[in-house]
């Protein structure tokens, strides 16, 4: 392939086709040889899609260039987060004028004492295209700091640990981990997670004594089920190391004394089929969130910390079929509740003496409050986190006593141009075609008409359970400020209205997912906040399966896509189990080597239904080591759409050839890929400035 031909047209991929047989169905699939990773062809053809790209957004190169700079000056650079007290010291990150890492940073005692610096991330990240670090563990007399980080974005750690005292890294070095470290008591015995080399799922633990080579740790436990990841941590009391297993629907923990390294773990109750639980230890008694005898919204319940299997537990709050239990938090005198109903969190606050039982008031339909850092068990203050659509972030300090309210910090939106005042949110409901109500979340800048023009970027995710609340972003305001609606569509296969909502987006039922959204772009376009010339659509990762889902059923709607590191190739994926995620995820898609999983699976596959129509414009992103989501999958979707694709609609691949699943890792080196994927929208829009 010339550099001409690179330039004046797009890049085609050859084909080689490959028999992929089971269930007595064959598929073809033409593009099979670019999961080839160190094939030098499969990197000439990704490089080639990269200078297409660069050619056909050429012309918005100065208008990128606008974006960044205008996204970054947003952004507060010299930035400080909201400090947190742990075990005598206050702890903070900070960010450096044009500086794209974090420095952590502590004080002893007092916020105003000496800063000492943990760890520079700029210094560290220097000789590396990629820089990540994962987890920052100091133990227990304050003295160490065991430290993880990724520098191919492989989310494969390597541990090593520091003396805060003389600022050495020690000789300990511990390859292929989760990133997470779980110091014992005893300051010089840690546990970590290893991932297996081929498939990345993390399935042992094992016990590392401080000064020793890593090949004397000792294995803990050995995750044998391939459906289950593993990992370790310490229970905020502080008195129980404690290691789970979680697939999809099911999980199991096994807890050891803190002060004991060298002891047996116990099984705190075993694994059962769609049992879910989670532990959190206190005053002699483990609570328990779980969706036992039926609870499917989750309920919470305790038991003695001696008798821990689940015939002992005893409900403290039981289950409601309106309301969902999303996490908990334990201080010594309160209990923290946070909870969801009708789609919108909330915070309730119950004292352990019974004496209190309320919740913290909010005012609006599309906010976004959550439980943030708490890690100090005897604090009387709660630390949350508010934001929505049009209110920046608020680091929130409750005194849980005076019930008095502190803002320690309101996100600054830098520019001098944002005015809160200026833009609407609201919540709207949209009918799917199965008659039930699913909610919208929309802002746009005030005075907008609703007459059909107005381009309208409608985002999802839906799968996983994962929630997308209606939170606030600097990033976005470049859309909005240009005339843009963001609308977020609640879709089943996400938990915004229940557990329920969720059940019903999965497996032999995922494709209600696809039509609720396909719906709530109807309904948009009836109600005239947009029109099919007008309507974009964007997602990534699970959500660019939705994306790829959707331009088969209706591509007619939108008139671009945007889809980020896109799970396409569902079925192909799905039967390959040495790829990362897959046999933990049968529970999320089903087990295609099962034939009705595998024909439902087929149907909806984005990849293996594309057909000779036209499709809508579009820009596929995606990164080179991607674990999460292999890069072939987009690579070969485009290549795919690019042969049988009736239109002469853009169609554009960039792949990130040194990164992963999320993207860039430096903070303002990751806003020049989203000032592309803007300046794609806008110049669709006919907007170039």
């Amino acid at each position: 392939m010339t550099e001409k031909n690179i330039l004046e047209t797009p890049p085609v991929a050859k084909k080689e086709p490959k028999k992929l047989s089971i269930h007595d169905d064959t598929r073809i699939d033409n593009y099979y040889w670019l999961n080839q990773r160190e094939n030098q062809e499969v990197i000439d053809y990704l490089n080639a899609e990269n200078a297409y790209t660069k050619q056909v957004m050429n012309h918005t190169e100065s208008f990128q260039n606008t974006l960044f700079e205008e996204m970054k000056s947003r952004i507060k650079q010299d930035d400080t987060t909201v400090p947190y007290k742990l075990n005598g010291y206050w702890y903070k990150t900070r960010y450096e004028k044009d500086k794209d890492y974090p420095v952590y940073v502590r004080t002893k005692e007092t916020i105003e004492a000496e800063e000492e610096i943990l760890f520079d991330c700029n210094k560290m990240a220097a000789d590396h295209t990629y820089f990540k670090l994962g987890g920052i563990a100091i133990s227990p007399d304050n003295k160490l700091a065991a430290f993880t980080t990724d520098t191919v974005s492989r989310r494969q750690y390597t541990i090593q640990i520091k003396n805060l005292v003389t600022g050495e890294v020690l000789d300990d070095k511990i390859m292929n981990t989760t990133g997470s470290v779980t110091w014992a008591n005893d300051n010089k015995t840690l546990f970590y997670a290893i991932k297996d080399d081929v498939t990345l799922r993390s399935h042992k633990i094992f016990k590392h004594i401080l000064g020793t080579g890593a090949e004397e740790d000792v294995e803990v436990f050995h995750e044998t089920d391939d459906t289950y990841n593993t990992f370790v941590y310490k229970s905020k009391s502080r008195k129980y190391i404690v290691i789970g297993s979680s697939s999809t629907l099911s999980t199991e923990y096994r807890v050891l004394s803190a002060d004991d390294p060298d002891g047996e773990f116990q099984v705190f109750q075993e694994r059962q089929k769609d049992l879910e639980y989670s532990i959190a230890h206190y005053n002699g008694y483990f609570y328990i969130m779980s969706n036992s005898d039926g609870a499917t919204n989750f309920k919470l319940s305790k038991t003695d910390e001696h008798h821990t299997g689940i015939n002992n537990w005893v409900d403290v709050i039981p289950h409601r079929e309106d309301v969902l239990l999303e996490d908990i938090e334990i201080f010594k005198d309160y209990l923290v509740v946070n909870e969801r109903e009708n789609g919108l969190n909330k915070l309730r606050i119950i004292s352990w003496d019974g004496k209190e039982d309320y919740y913290v008031s909010f005012n609006s339909e599309t906010y976004t409050t959550y439980i943030g850092n708490n890690p100090d068990f005897n604090s009387h203050t709660l630390r949350y986190v508010y934001n929505s659509l049009t209110t920046p972030s608020s680091v929130i300090d409750y005194d849980l006593k005076t019930k008095q309210s502190e803002v320690k910090k309101e996100q600054e939106v830098l520019g001098g141009k944002f005015d809160k005042n200026n833009y609407d949110s609201t919540r709207i409901w949209a009918t799917a075609r199965d008659g039930v109500k699913i909610p919208i979340s929309l802002v746009y800048k005030k005075g907008i008409s609703l007459d059909g023009t107005n381009p309208l970027l409608q985002y999802a995710y839906g799968s996983y359970g994962s929630t997308i609340d209606p939170s606030f972003s600097t990033i976005r305001l470049s859309l909005l400020d240009r005339g843009f609606i963001y609308a977020i569509a609640h879709i089943r296969g996400g938990e915004y209205l229940g557990r329920d909502w969720y059940e019903n987006g999965k497996l032999l039922t995922k494709k209600n997912t696809f039509h609720d959204f396909i719906d709530c772009s109807k309904y948009l376009i009836e109600q005239k906040y947009t029109s099919e010339e007008h309507l974009y659509a964007y997602g990534g990762s699970a959500g660019g399966l939705l994306m790829g889902a959707i331009i088969n059923m209706n591509p007619e709607l939108y008139n671009g896509i945007l889809a980020a590191v896109p799970f396409v190739d569902v079925v192909t994926t799905m039967l390959d189990d040495t790829i990362p995620l897959t046999t933990g995820e049968y529970d999320e898609w089903g087990n295609p080597n099962n034939q009705e999983y595998y024909n439902y699976m087929k149907s909806y596959s984005p990849y293996d239904n594309i057909e000779a129509k036209a499709y809508p414009n579009m820009m596929v992103t995606t990164g080179l080591h991607d674990s999460q989501v292999q890069y072939w999958e987009p690579a070969k979707w485009v290549a795919k759409l690019r042969d049988l694709k009736t239109d002469s609609n853009l169609l554009l691949l960039y792949t990130d050839m040194d990164s992963g699943h999320g993207g860039a890792s430096g903070r303002f080196e990751s806003l020049k890929e989203i000032a592309m994927e803007y300046a794609f929208l806008l110049d669709l829009e006919g907007i170039d400035a």
